[in-house]
């Protein structure tokens, strides 16, 4: 208790103290003002308005200073691209932009061809893993197509198409896809993309859902279009086992968080031909194969109910998956076109740090560093990545990086004397070529983790960028001396 009442008395003090000083100071500041006010008015008026202009000039200063250090700064940025554009003008807009730009957008405009094609007919994509059987419904669908079926399993490597006309006449393309599971990435990735193009996606299987499989349907329930689950193979089962295995079926897409109607959960029989061993009544075998009739005629019910129930917002949900996909290409084809644009300037930044190093009597890393070429390349980097950052964001990383140069340039200017003597013919190398190598590695792991920063995060971070630089340039020396040094050694032939 002593020691709180202590601690308050002294807080009171304090106050009083403070209040005394500050009293004080005003009335020493409004005394000075006032002296200084009579006596201008007392002289001629000129002095009088020089005095108020240059206190105004100077007021203005400091406030320029305050928001040149302190507001932020824009650098034009270059558009990005939308996750998930609105419309087709949206989507051709932002391709415009980006092919004036430089960027490949050759892969996205063949997104919007592919789905032109498809304007007059419904696409139902057959999805499932290897051996599951879509190739054989297809079959059972369109008999006089020529479906290459593979009781083995997997004989589907890309994709293929196959037309068929409903009950009430419509053409609808049937698109086999290669199986998911496979050993081959590039295959699955082709099947979900067909996925995204189609109206419709049937997800074949022939069992409870396997791991892989339930990781597929949640993929393709993002896509925002109708799925319909088809147990093919059914007649292996009895009917309880049928109606237990598909009530699993409802509950697995419950859990993923998708809404199916129980019609759109069907069990099916493609049929096809099955080995069959008769034994006679003397005991003989004798081998043959049968053909299974096919059983799809649930399926064929609810494909036509589903066209017809959905009706024209098929087309709207098949488009806006597409236009996802075309912005994804073209997201793509701009990170791309980043990291080519990026290496271009960091290597023509590097080569003005060996340049400046080759002609500097005395190099210094902190004229470097935090000089012309350092904030240069920043700002550049920066709008390629449609950054924004504050002119203090830039001066602190830079200052950042230059305290962790002091402890890699012992290093830096080690490895890139080693690395000199590597090429042949230069035996013992200049001090100022091996300072350039130095400088270049600096400014090369200084463009690269900025890069790194930016890709990442999307904006200017200094004390993360600072870091990815000091640890770029510890881990990365032997790996960019012999790039810089080429460098380096041209400019001095030069």
């Amino acid at each position: 208790m002593k020691l709180d009442r202590f601690i308050r008395v002294a807080a009171a003090v304090v106050i009083l103290l403070v209040f005394i000083v500050a009293t004080g100071a005003l009335l020493f500041i409004s005394e000075s003002a006032l002296n200084v006010w009579d006596r201008l008015r007392a002289g001629p008026a000129f002095l009088l308005y020089a005095y108020v202009g240059i206190m105004l000039l100077l007021a203005l200063s400091a406030l320029w200073l305050i928001w040149r250090l302190v507001i932020r700064r824009k650098i034009a940025p270059e558009k990005k691209v939308s996750a998930a554009p609105l419309s087709k003008d949206d989507i051709e807009a932002r391709l415009r932009d980006a092919e004036a730009s430089g960027v490949d957008v050759s892969e996205a405009q063949a997104e919007l061809k592919e789905l032109a094609s498809r304007k007059d007919s419904v696409h139902l994509c057959f999805f499932g893993e290897v051996s599951s059987g879509k190739s054989s419904l297809i079959k059972a669908l369109v008999p006089e197509a020529n479906v290459v079926v593979d009781v083995v399993g997997g004989s589907t490597n890309d994709v293929r198409h196959y037309r068929w006309r409903d009950a009430s006449g419509a053409e609808i393309l049937l698109t086999d896809v290669p199986g998911i599971g496979g050993h081959e990435e590039g295959l699955t990735a082709i099947a979900i993309d067909e996925a995204r193009r189609a109206n419709v996606v049937l997800f074949v299987c022939d069992s409870d859902l396997t791991r892989s499989e339930v990781a597929s349907i949640r993929a393709l329930l993002e896509f925002d279009k109708p799925l319909v689950i088809v147990l093919n193979k059914a007649d292996r089962y009895s009917a309880e086992e049928q109606a237990a295995l598909m009530q699993q079926l409802l509950d697995r897409v419950d859990d993923i968080g998708g809404a199916l109607e129980r019609d759109h959960v069907v069990a099916v029989s493609a049929g096809g031909e099955v080995d069959v061993i008769e034994r006679s009544v003397a005991g003989e075998e004798t081998a043959s194969r049968r053909t299974r009739p096919a059983d799809i005629g649930v399926l064929v019910v609810a494909i036509n109910r589903l066209l017809t129930e959905e009706g024209a917002s098929l087309d709207t949900r098949r488009e806006r998956a597409v236009f996802r996909m075309a912005a994804a290409r073209l997201a793509e084809a701009e990170g791309e076109y980043r990291l080519q644009r990026s290496e271009q300037v960091i290597r023509a930044s590097t080569r003005k740090a060996i340049i400046g190093a080759l002609a500097a009597i005395s190099p210094g890393t902190d004229i470097l560093i935090q000089g012309y070429i350092g904030t240069a390349m920043t700002q550049q980097l920066c709008k390629l990545y449609g950054a924004a950052p504050r002119d203090l964001d830039i001066e602190e990383f830079l200052s950042l990086s230059q305290s962790r140069v002091g402890r890699a340039l012992p290093l830096s200017l080690a490895v890139a004397g080693n690395g000199l003597k590597a090429f042949p013919g230069l035996g013992t190398v200049a001090g100022g070529l091996v300072h350039a190598v130095a400088y270049g590695l600096i400014f090369d792991a200084l463009g690269r983790s900025l890069v790194l920063t930016l890709s990442k995060h999307g904006e200017l971070l200094p004390e993360v960028a600072a870091k990815e630089f000091e640890e770029g340039i510890s881990e990365h020396l032997e790996a960019g001396v012999r790039r810089v040094a080429k460098m380096a050694l041209a400019e001095k032939k030069d």
